[in-house]
C-alpha cells in the first residue's frame, strides 16, 4: 500500500463518514421548520410536540456533522498539500465563504432555536429554525461549488504553474453546480423523510401515540414522494449533462467500451478492465441513447475512444476511471432509488386511505427502509468521485500530482487507523443517541428540549 492509494483511503474514509449526517441535516431541518410553522399558523399543541422530537433527533445529528466536518479541510493543506499549492486560491474562497456566511450564521441561530422556547415571540423563534434551514443549506451550497470547480473548472488562469481565479462570477454560475445542488438538497430530503416514516413506523407499530406518529408518517410521506421524484428527474437531468461535460465518467458508469448509435444500456454485466471490454452483459437496445437524449438513436462514445482522445490531448496515461466501482455503484444508486419511490407511494396511498396501522408489515419495512437513503447518497458521492478519475481537478490535475511529498506512507496509515477507530466510536454514540431518543414518545424529552442542561445526565451536559 503506498502512499497515494493510503492517502485516497484516508479521504475516502472520512467523507464517507461525515457523508453520512450531512443529507439528513439538510433534509430534517426543513421537515423540523415545516412543522413549526403549521403550529405557528394553528396553534395545534400536537405540531409543537412534533417539531421538538424531530428537533432533538436533528441537533444529535448535526453535531456529529460538525465534528466528523472538521477534519475535511485539514487534509488539503496535509495529505494533498500539491492540490492546495495549484488551486488553493480558487479552491479556498467558497471554503471560507461557507465558514462565514453560512456555518456561523446556521450555528448562531440553532442556539437561540434551543433556548428561545417560550421566551422569544412565537414567529420571532419560528424565523430562527428557518434561517438554520437556509443557511445549512446555504453551506451545502458554497461546498459544491468548490467540488464543482474540480469536477469542471471554470473562471481561472494558470499563472506560474497555479491555477489563479479570474471570475467570481464564473464559480458562482458554473452550470456544474447548478445540475449538482437540487441532486444534493433534494437527497437531502428524500434522507429525512424517510428517517421520518422510519421512526414513525417504529412507533406506530408500537401504537405509541398514534395521533402524532400519524401526522409526522403523513408529512415524511408527502415530503417523501415529492423529494423523490425530483430527485430522479434531476439526476436524470444531471446525466444528460455529464455526458456531455465528462463523457469518460457516464461512459464508465454504463461500461459502454465502443462508441455507437444508438447504444445499449448494459442493465448487468462482467467486466473486464484489463482487456477493456465486457465479458458478458444483459442489454436493452438503444436505451442508452434514449436516456442521455430522449430518443432512440444518438451517438454514446464508448471508454476506448475517448482513453485514445485523453492520450491525444494529455499524453500517455490510464484516463479510464475504475469501470467496475463506477457501473455498479450507479446502479446500487438508480435502483435503490426506484425501491424508495416504490415504498414510499404505498405508504402516501396508505396514509390517504386511513389504514396504514393495518399494515404491520409494511412499517416494519419502512423502519427498515430508513437506511435506504443512506445507501444511495453514499454510492451516488462514490460514482461522482471516482468517475473523474485519475483527476483531482477534471482536466487540470492528476490525484497522483496533487498528492503531498513530505507526508510518509507510514505516517498516513498511522493517522488512517486512528481516524477509522474515532469515527467508528462517533458513529456509534450517534446510533446510540438517536436510538434512545428516537424509541421515547414526545413528552419524554420535552424537558430535554426547553431546559437545555438543567437535568444532570442529559445530552446537554
Amino acid at each position: 500500500m503506498d502512499q497515494l492509494l493510503l492517502a485516497r483511503l484516508q479521504f475516502a474514509t472520512t467523507s464517507v463518514y461525515h457523508f453520512l449526517f450531512v443529507p439528513l441535516t439538510l433534509g430534517l431541518v426543513i421537515v423540523v421548520a415545516v412543522l413549526q410553522t403549521q403550529y405557528v399558523r394553528s396553534g395545534d399543541e400536537k405540531y409543537k410536540a412534533l417539531t421538538k422530537f424531530w428537533g432533538k433527533l436533528f441537533l444529535i445529528n448535526f453535531a456529529m456533522g460538525v465534528v466528523t466536518g472538521l477534519v475535511q479541510e485539514f487534509q488539503f493543506g496535509m495529505n494533498w498539500s500539491g492540490y492546495s499549492r495549484y488551486v488553493g486560491d480558487i479552491f479556498g474562497v467558497p471554503l471560507a465563504i461557507e465558514a462565514l456566511a453560512a456555518f456561523f450564521v446556521e450555528s448562531t441561530f440553532i442556539g437561540i432555536w434551543i433556548f428561545g422556547w417560550d421566551k422569544l415571540p412565537k414567529k420571532l423563534h419560528l424565523a430562527c429554525i428557518w434561517l438554520v434551514a437556509l443557511a445549512s443549506n446555504l453551506s451545502a451550497f458554497w461546498i459544491l461549488v468548490a467540488n464543482s470547480f474540480m469536477q469542471n473548472p471554470v473562471g481561472y488562469t494558470i499563472n506560474n504553474g497555479r491555477a489563479e481565479m479570474t471570475s467570481f462570477a464564473e464559480l458562482l454560475t458554473n452550470p456544474y453546480v447548478w445540475h449538482q445542488f437540487p441532486h444534493v438538497i433534494l437527497a437531502g430530503l428524500c434522507t429525512a423523510a424517510f428517517f421520518v416514516m422510519g421512526i414513525s413506523a417504529y412507533h406506530l407499530i408500537r401504537q405509541h401515540k398514534t395521533d402524532l406518529f400519524k401526522t409526522s408518517f403523513k408529512y415524511g410521506a408527502v415530503i417523501g414522494v415529492a423529494a423523490v421524484l425530483l430527485v430522479i428527474l434531476a439526476g436524470h437531468t444531471q446525466g444528460q449533462f455529464l455526458t456531455q461535460l465528462q463523457p469518460m465518467k457516464m461512459a464508465a458508469a454504463e461500461a459502454h467500451w465502443e462508441t455507437s448509435d444508438p447504444a445499449d444500456l448494459a442493465v448487468v454485466a462482467f467486466i473486464d478492465e484489463e482487456n477493456r471490454t465486457n465479458i458478458w452483459e444483459l442489454s436493452v437496445p438503444k436505451l442508452l441513447s434514449f436516456m442521455n437524449y430522449n430518443r432512440f438513436s444518438g451517438e454514446i462514445q464508448g471508454l476506448n475512444n475517448l482513453q485514445a482522445e485523453m492520450e491525444a490531448r494529455h499524453g500517455p496515461g490510464n484516463y479510464i476511471p475504475p469501470v467496475t466501482v463506477s457501473f455498479w455503484s450507479f446502479r446500487i444508486m438508480a435502483g435503490t432509488g426506484m425501491l424508495m419511490l416504490f415504498l414510499v407511494l404505498i405508504g402516501l396511498f396508505l396514509q390517504y386511505r386511513g389504514i396504514l396501522t393495518k399494515y404491520p408489515l409494511y412499517l416494519k419495512v419502512m423502519f427498515l427502509a430508513l437506511f435506504l437513503p443512506y445507501v444511495a447518497n453514499s454510492f451516488g458521492w462514490i460514482l461522482t468521485e471516482m468517475g473523474r478519475q485519475p483527476w483531482v481537478v477534471y482536466g487540470l490535475q492528476t490525484v497522483q500530482q496533487g498528492l503531498s511529498t513530505i507526508v510518509s506512507a507510514n505516517e498516513i496509515l498511522t493517522t488512517l487507523i486512528g481516524f477509522v477507530v474515532i469515527y467508528t466510536a462517533l458513529i456509534m454514540a450517534d446510533i446510540y443517541l438517536l436510538a434512545k431518543y428516537a424509541r421515547q414518545v414526545p413528552e419524554d424529552i420535552e424537558p430535554y428540549i426547553e431546559m437545555p442542561g438543567e437535568k444532570e445526565g442529559t445530552l446537554w451536559i
